[in-house]
């Protein structure tokens, strides 16, 4: 057996069989996306704004989970998917097993810890005593399935580790059929509201966790679960190596509650339910970067580890040029397609249908920018160096974005608000791409 027959990221990538290769990560981000999604569509258009509200409200604990899922997931690739290129095939297993244990035990004390403390923290989001309801049915049942999310988020990635990304795509498309499908019957059919629309996303995260383990206890791929040991460092360098990741949902949090707080204070419960279309809007959107990239760091760890230069440079090149498309196609597709896209989700209400398609004319600029930034951030992950990522997540997903959107609308109203992210990714880029140059004689990707 050859060694590209026995591990895949060791094939000689061109431009075709690298996108091909990250093709199931993108559309099954893209499908995550959708089913994230789905809930605001369905929530939106037959419960009614105060619920589309509440989602936003507590969406700060939903990044929580995801960031340290995500956090664990990219770091922990980039450690597995290196020793499986130094050869360290026994090692690699023993430290994927301990990540996703780690995960599993990390979700069951968020929904302990969560459920003891519900009402505070749904107070302390800045949930009103009409949406406070809301927010405690929603967030209950999230908090519930809080280890089957932290560990679909570890499988996303690790399915790309192991080789088998294809398999990650099946499980997100079942995963975002599930949820449309139960979010109809829930919402729609059962009358189930707001309860019906975290059920149904709840279902979603089971459906890959639950036959991804199958598959991973099965031993069908080089990477599956062994006796794993317990090296607490294999935990602190997964952590520490996506720890923009961690930093880049955590942010997220602190905007969403800022973006919040602003547009209450500016137009009301309608701006909110404007702003939560735009973000939800953007995460759909920028699933393409990000599923992109997360396909192709192993390769490029691989790549890293295995001292081959000559293909490090080629995927790196190949992904940039790939990125700089895509961001074209995706900033014409939101300009142009806003209007639709508020219509989703508004057409019941006018006031919130402009004030959302307002908002797309501006905001649609970000996506020029944010998909090297996205790349680059998680190109340093792939390579190891958690500092140089953190920094680009942190300055794109809340350094920026803090000062913009502290300081625009007090001089430009709602412009301001709408001018933060573009702003904050235009000046993120600036920084990517003088981190790009100055560590290219290190890492020898150009």
């Amino acid at each position: 057996m050859t060694e590209t027959q026995k591990n895949p990221l060791a094939e000689s990538f061109n431009a075709l069989s690298l996108i091909r290769f990250a093709f199931p990560s993108m559309v099954m981000m893209l499908f995550m996306g959708l089913y994230t999604i789905v809930d605001t569509i369905f929530v939106a258009r037959f419960v009614d704004t105060n619920a589309l509200s509440s989602i936003n409200i507590v969406c700060p604990v939903i990044n929580l989970i995801v960031g340290l899922g995500t956090m664990l997931a990219t770091g922990g690739s980039a450690v597995v998917a290196k020793k499986m290129g130094n050869g360290n095939t026994e090692e690699a297993r023993s430290n994927f097993t301990l990540i996703v244990v780690a995960g599993a035990v990390i979700g069951l004390l968020i929904t302990a810890a969560g459920l003891f403390f519900l009402d505070e923290i749904i107070w302390g989001l800045g949930a009103s005593e009409i949406l406070f309801p809301y927010c405690k049915d929603y967030l209950t049942i999230q908090l519930i399935f809080a280890a089957f999310n932290m560990i679909q988020v570890l499988y996303q990635n690790l399915f790309v580790t192991a080789g088998k990304p294809t398999l990650g795509l099946v499980l997100a498309v079942l995963a975002g059929i599930a949820n449309i499908v139960f979010d109809y019957v829930f919402i729609v059919l059962l009358q189930m509201g707001i309860k019906g629309a975290a059920i149904g996303t709840g279902i979603g995260y089971m459906i890959p966790t639950i036959i991804g383990t199958i598959f991973f206890l099965m031993k069908r791929s080089e990477l599956h679960f062994c006796k794993p040991d317990m090296d607490a460092s294999v935990l602190l360098k997964s952590c520490s190596n996506g720890a923009s990741e961690m930093v880049s949902q955590c942010s997220t949090a602190v905007t969403t509650f800022l973006f919040n707080v602003t547009m209450m204070k500016l137009l009301g419960e309608d701006g909110v339910a404007a702003i939560t279309v735009l973000i939800y809007s953007q995460f759909l959107l920028t699933t393409l970067y990000i599923g992109f990239s997360m396909g192709t760091a192993p390769v490029v760890s691989y790549n890293y580890g295995s001292g081959n230069v000559k293909q490090l440079k080629k995927t790196v090149r190949i992904c940039f040029s790939f990125i700089a498309g895509i961001s074209i196609f995706v900033f014409l597709f939101s300009l142009l397609g806003g209007e639709s896209i508020a219509k989703v989700f508004a057409e019941n209400n006018r006031n919130v249908f402009e004030i959302t398609k307002n908002g797309f004319s501006i905001f649609s600029f970000s996506f020029l920018f944010s998909g090297c930034n996205i790349f680059s951030s998680a190109l340093f992950t792939a390579l190891s160096n958690g500092k140089a990522s953190a920094t680009i997540s942190f300055l794109r997903t809340f350094g920026f974005i803090m000062v913009f959107l502290l300081a625009l609308p007090k001089f430009l109203k709602v412009t301001g608000v709408w001018l933060a992210v573009p702003l904050a990714e235009l000046f993120t880029l600036m920084l990517t791409i003088y981190l790009l140059c100055r560590h290219r004689k290190q890492y020898h990707y150009f």
